[in-house]
């Protein structure tokens, strides 16, 4: 069963929105993950992605090269940095 069905909160982008923020990243050749942008304070760069991919829906895109993207809009990444920040400080 995937995790994302039973999520209440996870956001999925639709045709309707507007995407402005795109979140850059790159991997290691190992799969974990190096650096990714609009990372919260104090949360590591793989907790960050980790949590990006549990609470997103149809936005990331693989890249060539060990890169890829989350394609969102911004009121929704603010929201999921929010949230990633408090749940990462309890």
């Amino acid at each position: 069963m995937d995790t994302n069905e039973t999520n209440s909160e996870t956001v999925e982008v639709t045709a309707k929105e507007a995407i402005d923020c795109l979140i850059h990243l790159r991997f290691q050749p190992d799969g974990s993950v190096v650096e990714i942008g609009e990372r919260p304070l104090n949360v590591p760069a793989q907790k960050w992605f980790n949590y990006l991919s549990g609470h997103t829906l149809n936005c990331y895109q693989a890249l060539s090269g060990g890169r890829g993207l989350f394609r969102l809009p911004r009121e929704k990444v603010d929201a999921l940095k929010a949230a990633c920040a408090v749940e990462n400080a309890t």
